[in-house]
């Protein structure tokens, strides 16, 4: 019976060969895959280990290497191979294996645990061949290509990549890193730290994408450079591919390739947490006994809260440690960051980047992707406008004064684009003066907003504040507390408030609290705790936050919220942050909170607010929220009841409304001034606010004129007026042009 080679042995550059191996041996007419075959795959590319030996060998050693893969190939066809008890998988199908090329496999594994390698590659299963009992071993010799002559130093040159660990000082002096900005003021503290006596390894602290990588990145450039800390010569990390065979055995092996050095373990947090919470739990004692040893050095990165969850009670690592959080860059230094792979990606997707691009990408990035850090988000917008540019996105770009354009380069319009296209933000929104754009707030706000000028006056004086700078970054936008009866526009702000800011009024999460009143409540807005009912499913608020951070969050009939609620709130308002249930964090910088209530409201029955009655509002308000959680609010805004005057003005904007629903079929609408009164007459409960005026008009003007539209008696063109009559609403119809 054949069983077959388990895939993790092989190298994915042995696995590759090896597919190409099955390929010739069915063109050489062999229905066995031999070492022959395999060795004639190595002579065909450069981008095989064992290639770059042979490449080495036959300078050192005098010999053809043509004339060296004519004899092999020569071999392949005409030896036949008897068959083994293991098969190997390709692309193709399952291939046999023979019973040499199977002692190949098990000799290179020899070869490649003898030097700290997990998995066999192209190399080691040449140094395989060489040995004796192999059937290639004989021609290999007479060519020079002995076990002698392929030590350990050949099997290391520089030409060899290794499979499990490499070194980024080794890269870095072969040219083969990217450059990378120099975050002075990091590498200073990081090279400090690393010249301590002793606990010199470092744990790097901070949220994926901020640059940690790049920070050892550039430590390991000036190590090449011999401007490093002293006595360290290289930077060793372990391969993901490593890892995933065996963590345990891969961290050994990078960890003795480090002596002398650092060893670089990114996400330490990965190994730790016993089998619940390890990604690797059976590499977590490897972990530790490497920060409890003096040599190598080793260098961590992890998020602050996986720092809180699984190393700050690890005394091994801890007492043996020093920190260094790694900030997010600003924006002008992102901007930089940019700078420094501009060539690259210039040069990958065939464009010029313009000279104010990088800035303006750096600056939206900041502000419209705040789920993910700098500089990461920026590099991540960057790449995607120059995709789009590339793929002839920008024929849609509605900037650019042409519709082709001549692709080569990328300008702010582009940027743009591709923002909108991320973030689902209108690119009118994005190309607009922000300051002409809010310093016409009030009036844009009054538009909409009928008889609450103190509301939108104060929204708007938050709101500017905060848009030009003057508040704590960390903090949301604004955060305010909407008081006043049901139907006087608490609602209707927010939406007009969401238009005017994101360009969109369903920019907008409308939470009722009045569905959060048991405490349990609470997970859904953030999402339940690991083991819970629902862990996977993530937070209502947080998730929505992490996929639009530029929204405007409403909390409606907010005195109805549990406790625990409130206490999210006030974290939100205070902190700027949610962490949900699966440790992610959702930033609420760049967000509106607004919370509606109706405590008090019996005191605003009256179209004017006097003292006395804004005293027992707000004494009202008093006696139910903390002062704490008052303390975190921005603004406390009262709605009062609407005036006679303020319905007639809110039903001449549903009109309007209405008017616009049928303008797309070509009808026209005209409600006279007695048909308005009728209308307005028909509102029983005026204490509601304009609340039932939506229903009145579904009622007696959309639902008859749905009706009439039905029976086709609208052609495209009419004119429909509407009139007060006896028993109600007259329609009639006649050519819109008249």
């Amino acid at each position: 019976m054949v069983t077959t080679l388990n895939p993790d042995i092989p190298a994915p550059e042995l696995a590759a060969a090896l597919n190409e191996a099955a390929k010739a041996m069915k063109a050489f007419g062999q229905r066995i895959l031999t070492p022959e075959v395999l060795l004639y795959t190595f002579t065909g590319s450069e981008v095989y280990n064992a290639n770059r030996v042979l490449q080495l060998l036959s300078r050192e050693r005098g010999f053809d290497l043509k004339q060296f893969t004519q004899t092999v190939e020569q071999m392949a066809r005409l030896r036949q191979g008897r068959d083994g008890k293991l098969g190997f998988i390709t692309d193709s199908g399952e291939v046999p294996l023979s019973d040499e090329m199977i002692i190949v496999l098990d000799e290179g594994r020899g070869i490649a645990q003898a030097l700290d390698e997990v998995q066999v590659g192209t190399h080691h299963a040449l140094g395989a061949m060489a040995e004796r009992g192999v059937s290639t071993s004989a021609l290999l010799q007479r060519y020079g290509v002995t076990p002698a002559a392929m030590t350990d130093q050949l099997m290391q040159a520089a030409a060899v990549k290794r499979q499990t660990a490499s070194d980024l000082v080794a890269q870095a002096k072969a040219g083969e890193l990217k450059p990378v900005y120099y975050r002075q003021d990091l590498l200073r503290d990081l090279s400090t730290l690393l010249a301590l006596a002793g606990h010199r390894h470092v744990l790097l602290i901070g949220p994926p994408g901020v640059g940690k990588r790049s920070l050892v990145e550039s430590l390991g450039l000036l190590i090449a450079e011999g401007k490093g800390p002293s006595g360290l010569k290289s930077v060793v990390t372990v391969t993901e591919t490593a890892l995933l065979v065996d963590a345990a055995q891969a961290l050994e092996a990078g960890a003795r390739q480090a002596q002398g050095g650092i060893l670089f373990i990114p996400g330490i947090q990965r190994f730790l947490g016993g089998m619940l919470d390890a990604v690797f739990p059976k590499a977590e004692k490897g972990l530790l006994k490497a920060f409890l040893a003096t040599d190598p050095v080793v260098i961590g990165t992890l998020r602050q809260e996986d720092f809180d969850k699984f190393v700050a009670k690890t005394p091994a690592i801890t007492e043996n440690s020093q920190r260094l959080e790694v900030p997010e860059p600003s924006v002008k230094e992102t901007a930089a960051i940019l700078a420094v792979h501009q060539p690259h990606i210039e040069a990958e997707y065939g464009l010029h980047l313009s000279a104010s691009c990088l800035e303006t990408t750096a600056t939206y990035a900041k502000r419209y992707l705040t789920e993910t850090p700098l500089p990461a988000s920026a590099l991540q917008l960057l790449h995607r406008s120059c995709a789009l540019v590339r793929a002839g996105a920008q024929q849609q770009n509605p900037f650019r004064p042409t519709a082709a354009g001549d692709g080569t380069q990328l300008d702010d319009e582009d940027i743009a684009l591709a923002l909108s296209l991320m973030t689902g933000i209108p690119i009118s929104r994005l190309g607009t003066d922000e300051r002409a754009k809010y310093a016409g707030m009030v009036e844009a706000l009054r538009q909409r907003i009928i008889g609450q000028d103190d509301a939108v006056l104060a929204v708007s004086r938050a709101v500017k504040t905060a848009r030009v700078g003057l508040k704590d970054p960390k903090r949301p936008i604004g955060s305010f507390l909407f008081l006043g009866p049901t139907g006087v526009g608490k609602t209707e702000l927010s939406k007009a408030l969401a238009e005017f800011m994101f360009g969109d009024e369903t920019a907008l999460l409308e939470l009722d609290m009045s569905e959060y009143q048991q405490e349990h409540a609470a997970a859904r807005l953030i999402g339940a705790p690991p083991g819970y009912v629902g862990y996977e499913g993530g937070g209502q608020l947080t998730d929505y936050i992490r996929q639009k951070p530029y929204s405007i969050v409403l909390f409606d009939e907010v005195e109805k919220a549990h406790p625990r609620v409130l206490d999210l709130l006030l974290q939100m308002m205070e902190e700027g942050r949610l962490t949900d249930g699966q440790g992610r964090t959702s930033y609420f910088n760049e967000a509106v909170l607004i919370l509606t209530s109706n405590l008090g409201s019996e005191f605003l029955t009256e179209p004017l607010v006097d003292e006395q009655d804004r005293n027992r509002v707000m004494e009202a308000v008093r006696g139910f929220f903390r002062p704490e959680f008052l303390n975190r609010l921005d603004e406390i805004i009262i709605f009062h009841a609407l005036s006679p005057d303020d319905l007639r003005q809110i039903l001449d904007l549903m009109l309007n409304k209405e008017a616009e629903l049928l303008a797309p079929r070509g009808l026209r609408l005209e409600v006279d001034a007695g048909a308005r009164t009728w209308l307005l007459a028909q509102n029983d409960h005026p204490e509601w606010g304009a609340r039932p005026l939506r229903r009145i008009l579904q009622k007696h003007l959309r639902e008859p004129l749905a009706d009439a539209m039905l029976q086709g008696d609208m052609a495209p063109g009419t004119l429909v007026r509407v009139t007060a009559g006896e028993k109600g609403l007259v329609f009639a119809t006649g050519e819109g042009n008249s």
